[in-house]
């Protein structure tokens, strides 16, 4: 009974899998094979040797990129079940010494593989819903002018639609996904039965002739062949939601067969008539099934989408915990789960860069040129910090992991530098992208650090402070006071204010202080660690995992057990509100200064991040000089 129920669930993770992980390396067939040949940049030229050799490209890029570096290796490099390039950065963190440069260094790392994930998230939406939505002009050229008016259209509806939360579509995610690799791997099959040699493809050699032939056209073409692993980076992210094994079966068993078959059958299509390079995804369909092709495109496009944006959220919400962003507004879309969430914030940043983004390029195969680069930067960061999770955690000798990652860095550099001739032409917009949002998030964890080192400076030690106050007999007033503080052993700023304006304290006083944990979530029975202290006072410290949603009042109900019991009818939370003053001669640049104490101006209220009632809270402010 067991086993059979097991197997059950492993099926629904697996269907739910290809709704949400595949969307995007799953939409590739809708421009690769196109940008290879039919490029305005450095197209190949249509000949049986070169379809040959990048039908082989193809082939062995999704086997040792996809299959044998993230499907095989990468996710066993995984926190607790959570993948992606944050939870690899902590677990590349593991045991190093803070403020080495080793560490500062895998953080400067995961923080730019992180800002490239976002680039990437601009891009994915905006070339995926144009590609779909190109079908159109396969029809009649009539429908060319509406094609990026579409586009927006339907970008513009997929991120109104997310404050609703995806949880009353998700459902349709996996089926749709299902059929649509169907119908891709049926279209593949009938045209490689009309020409079945290009199945020679599967020899590595077609790809090495192609290479060695071609010389600077072979490698500017793999700029283009890249396209097909682009979403890779999303089988190890999403692992959190569904564990290694359902993304390993799809993968395996449905997804990986039915791209190679489409690929080759675009490859078999191309040998029997060049000019299907028009669009050969769309002409690999028999001319009644183009238009059902262009709405089941632009639905799996727009699942491919929704992925994307809610992995920009889920990222967001991770480097909020972990102190390298503001606080931004969380909002819960499901009551049953715990990782659908909607960040206001981040939502029309997206949709406004991508509106920019489709303005600006206006086709598939001018976006393509910016497309790559953030893909293959973030593949190389994993690379690396995938060595330091082998040597640290794993205790493997430093040559012995080195070498393991060898084959997988050759290759990701190659599509690297071949895409870094791309940057002119469009690929500066996810490195600028990315690098004005490292630029934020490195800004926002120095600023706070020298925020607390300031605030520091001032700070008295609490129980010499507590000695004090039960020896002097300091008046005591009914209720219970919450004083929330980064470091519990000094006395909050808030105690020290409210004690001088209101020249008494509450009868029971606690030093509530937040650490969030390497882990991605805390056991309830872990999260609270409760110290007694003289004269009625208590050091609380609430742990959070890094994709934990904090929920302050729900914390301290937990305190019970350890003899702490709290009304929160009874009890007051006072905060610190600090307003921010640069000075020209500090220890951070002072335009960075500047960014911080705008960014600090602009965070979200401590109150509603940690879910603490509003009626409840006294803030007492002080300045504060950088």
């Amino acid at each position: 009974m067991h086993i059979e129920q097991d197997k059950g669930r492993l099926a629904t993770l697996t269907l739910a899998a290809l709704g949400i992980v595949y969307g995007d390396i799953g939409t590739s067939p809708l421009y690769s094979v196109k940008e290879v040949f039919g490029s305005a940049h450095h197209p190949v030229p249509i000949t049986p040797e070169n379809v040959l050799g990048i039908l082989s490209l193809f082939f062995w890029s999704l086997i040792i990129v996809v299959t044998v570096k993230y499907v095989s290796f990468v996710m066993r490099a995984n926190n607790k079940g959570e993948g992606g390039i944050i939870a690899l950065m902590t677990l590349a963190l593991h045991d190093g010494r803070p403020g080495t440069w080793q560490q500062k260094l895998l953080v400067m790392l995961g923080l730019f593989g992180a800002a490239l994930f976002y680039g990437d998230g601009v891009i994915t939406p905006a070339i995926s819903v144009l590609s779909a939505v190109e079908g159109l002009e396969i029809m009649t050229p009539a429908f060319k002018p509406y094609i990026v008016p579409v586009s927006l259209l339907i970008l513009s509806g997929l991120f109104l639609f997310q404050r609703k939360g995806t949880a009353s579509v998700g459902a349709l995610f996996g089926p749709v996904m299902v059929l649509w690799f169907a119908v891709l791997a049926t279209f593949g099959l009938l045209s490689i039965a009309q020409n079945p040699s290009v199945l020679a493809a599967i020899n590595p050699l077609h790809a090495f002739h192609f290479l060695l032939s071609n010389a600077m056209l072979g490698f500017l073409a793999l700029g283009a062949v890249v396209l097909c692993i682009t979403g890779a980076e999303a089988l190890y992210a999403d692992m959190g939601h569904f564990g290694a094994r359902p993304i390993q079966y799809a993968w395996l068993g449905y997804v990986m067969p039915a791209l190679l078959i489409n690929y080759f059958g675009q490859g078999a299509l191309l040998l029997a008539d060049p000019g299907a390079i028009e669009n050969p995804f769309y002409l690999l369909a028999p001319e009644w099934a183009r238009y059902p092709m262009v709405i089941l495109s632009t639905v799996a496009t727009v699942i491919a989408s929704q992925a994307v944006i809610s992995g920009a959220f889920s990222i967001t919400q991770q480097a909020i915990q972990m102190g390298y962003t503001p606080r931004l507004e969380i909002q819960h879309t499901s009551d049953k789960e715990i990782g659908q969430i909607y960040l206001p914030a981040i939502n029309w940043l997206l949709l406004l860069s991508i509106i920019a983004l489709v303005i600006e390029f206006g086709s598939s195969s001018n976006l393509a040129a910016a497309y790559g680069i953030a893909v293959t930067g973030t593949m190389l960061i994993t690379n690396v910090l995938a060595i330091a999770v082998a040597v640290r955690l794993w205790n493997w000798h430093p040559a012995r992991a080195i070498l393991g990652a060898l084959p997988f860095i050759c290759i990701d550099l190659g599509f690297f530098l071949a895409n870094s001739v791309k940057i002119p032409d469009g690929g500066w917009f996810p490195l600028a992208f990315g690098l004005v949002i490292f630029i934020l998030m490195t800004t926002w964890k120095r600023g706070r650090e020298l925020l607390t080192r300031r605030l520091g400076e001032e700070e008295m030690e609490l129980e010499p402070f507590i000695s004090g106050i039960v020896a002097e007999g300091v008046e005591r007033v009914p209720g219970t006071a919450v004083f929330m503080t980064p470091n519990p052993e000094n006395v909050p700023h808030a105690m020290l204010h409210s004690l001088k304006h209101y020249k008494a304290l509450h009868e029971q006083v606690v030093i509530l202080s937040v650490r969030v944990c390497d882990v991605p979530y805390v056991p309830d029975a872990e999260r609270v660690e409760v110290k007694r202290l003289n004269g009625n006072f208590s050091q609380v410290t609430v742990l959070y995992g890094f994709k934990d949603e904090p929920d302050i009042p729900s914390a301290l109900s937990m305190c019970a057990e350890a003899g702490l019991t709290l009304d929160m009818m009874d009890t007051s939370f006072f905060l610190g509100r600090e307003t921010l003053i640069p000075r020209l001669r500090s220890d951070m640049a002072y335009w960075r200064e500047l960014l911080f104490i705008a960014m600090f101006r602009n965070a979200g209220s401590a109150t509603a991040f940690f879910r603490i009632p509003s009626n409840r809270v006294v803030e007492l402010g002080s300045q504060v000089v950088l």
